[in-house]
């Protein structure tokens, strides 16, 4: 059983989709799973004969939300909403990348999919494909699967290599559990999203599943309360990139409960929570009906935010690894829960719920400078090693959750964890815990309780400070390459060539030839 931060009855939780390992002793205590590909992004095929078969059969793959070797859309569809992945003690099902070459042939591609889809019952979440770097072949494949066992793969592989029906060649097993793929500079590496859409492969990969209660949580017994939530879950494992984003129809209780919890806080924000949370949580009562009578729906939030700083929310039916959580701020996207705690105890809950969301995190990624700083704590975290990951997730925890900064002479909360917590709003304020400036350095190696107040809380000059020091910290952490953010193709780069370099430096450029021109105005 996963342990879980035991709160005060005043006390809420750090978010739910920002789960920090254990080895950190964290409030989710899980280890991040790695997931692992070769850290390139695909070429288009242009060679007619695999073309030809791609547009007709696996092209759709490349963007469907789950693959099966059929072309029967409803099939495909079929596969999509999945029930969420509990991972046994020996780690399985986990996310399993193959890699094989083939040649350049009418049908190639449509055997291989054909051994792995009918003959062997997988169906496949991913294909990229990229020109081969042997002269031998034409192109290589990078194929996932959730792996049920060690021997399904080893069966996987044996079929692909030895069947006098495959062309694929050079048949291996790029990612098994904490296998990493080596870069060009010789270290491992994990899997990462490349493109939003890749974001959805995390919809059931969550660590503790929403609509589970334990037997000490105030709903456990509440057969309608449990029901509640379930159905709220199953929206969210169904969402995929571009959909709509689900609404949720609050019932009357729920409602009472957010409002008792509403007016608590707001009363607290005027004297505790920093200007920008102030300023802001105005503007979301007026544009996205934040009020103790009426529980906003993420869809309007979400668009507010992204009129703002680009940010968007999506929504989790529970707790995801802090890899995914911080891969996805890295896309300037946040993962909330819909749901509320039991209305028996409104000022208590053992878990991240959508007042926690809302009330303390929302604010905030509609402030610029707070925006790009979480979303450099993302960008970190990209092809980070679990070592590191580690450590930017305890930064996030000092800084996102429980950061305080400076107004002037005075101290103001900042961390979603304190501005969804009146008990621990009014604590950190208090001369009881210990302040230090914010170091990043330091911040990630502080290890800090998860079962009480913090003892210390660092202190921020300002985000736009804190940003500075993110990207400092980020670029002594032991990553082979370089990553950028593009918001164009809403897609991450990685930098690890010439050529991407020299683009890189020619969009600057253009972005600076505009500043000069602007200032020559002035």
């Amino acid at each position: 059983m996963l342990p879980r931060l035991l709160l005060s009855s005043s006390r809420s939780t750090p978010s739910a989709s920002a789960a920090v390992s254990a080895a950190s002793a964290s409030r989710v205590g899980a280890t991040a799973s790695n997931r692992n590909l070769i850290p390139r992004l695909p070429a288009p095929l242009t060679s007619s004969g695999l073309s030809a078969r791609l547009t007709s059969t696996a092209r759709p793959a490349l963007f469907a939300r789950s693959f099966v070797t059929s072309t029967d859309p409803a099939l495909t569809q079929a596969t999509a909403v999945t029930s969420p992945v509990t991972r046994r003690p020996d780690g399985f099902p986990q996310k399993t990348t193959l890699l094989f070459s083939i040649q350049d042939s009418v049908g190639a591609l449509d055997k291989v999919l054909r051994i792995i889809g009918t003959d062997l019952g997988i169906s496949l979440t991913r294909i990229e494909s990229r020109p081969s770097k042997t002269k031998d072949f034409d192109y290589d494949f990078f194929v996932d699967f959730d792996a049920k066992s060690k021997s399904q793969i080893d069966v996987v592989v044996a079929h692909l290599s030895g069947s006098p029906d495959s062309p694929a060649k050079r048949v291996r097993v790029a990612s098994e559990g904490e296998l990493g793929l080596q870069s060009a500079g010789g270290a491992t590496m994990p899997w990462f999203p490349r493109k939003l859409t890749d974001l959805d492969s995390f919809a059931s990969k969550v660590l503790s599943y929403g609509a589970e209660l334990d037997s000490d949580h105030p709903g456990f017994t509440d057969k309608a309360y449990r029901e509640r939530r379930k159905r709220i879950t199953d929206n969210a494992l169904a969402y995929r990139t571009g959909m709509a984003l689900p609404n949720v129809d609050y019932t009357q209780d729920e409602v009472k409960t957010w409002g008792l919890v509403y007016n608590k806080l707001t009363d607290m924000y005027k004297t505790h929570a920093c200007r920008e949370h102030q300023y802001i949580f105005r503007l979301l009562e007026a544009n996205c009906g934040y009020s103790p009578t009426n529980i906003p729906q993420q869809r309007d939030i979400s668009r507010f935010l992204k009129e703002c700083t680009g940010f968007t929310i999506r929504p989790v039916m529970g707790l995801l690894s802090s890899r995914d959580f911080l891969n996805a701020l890295a896309f300037r996207v946040f993962y909330g829960t819909q749901y509320i705690r039991h209305h028996s105890k409104p000022f208590y809950t053992p878990e991240p719920d959508i007042c926690h969301e809302l009330l303390g995190h929302v604010p905030l990624f509609a402030d610029p400078d707070f925006a790009d700083f979480s979303q450099e704590i993302g960008l970190a975290s990209i092809g980070a090693s679990d070592e590191d990951v580690k450590r930017l997730a305890t930064c996030y925890w000092f800084t996102v959750e429980f950061g305080l900064c400076k107004e002037g002479d005075a101290l103001k909360a900042y961390g979603a964890g304190l501005l969804s917590s009146t008990g621990e709003l009014e604590y950190s304020l208090s001369s009881k815990p210990e302040l230090r400036p914010f170091d990043p350095f330091k911040a990630a190696v502080t290890e800090y309780p998860i079962t009480e107040y913090q003892p210390v809380y660092y202190v921020a000059e300002s985000f736009r400070d804190a940003k500075e020091k993110m990207r400092e910290f980020a670029a002594t952490l032991d990553r082979p390459f370089s990553v950028r953010y593009n918001p164009y193709t809403e897609s991450i780069e990685v930098l690890d060539s010439k050529e991407k370099l020299v683009k890189y430096a020619q969009s600057i450029r253009g972005q600076m030839h505009t500043l000069m021109d602007a200032l020559e105005k002035l």
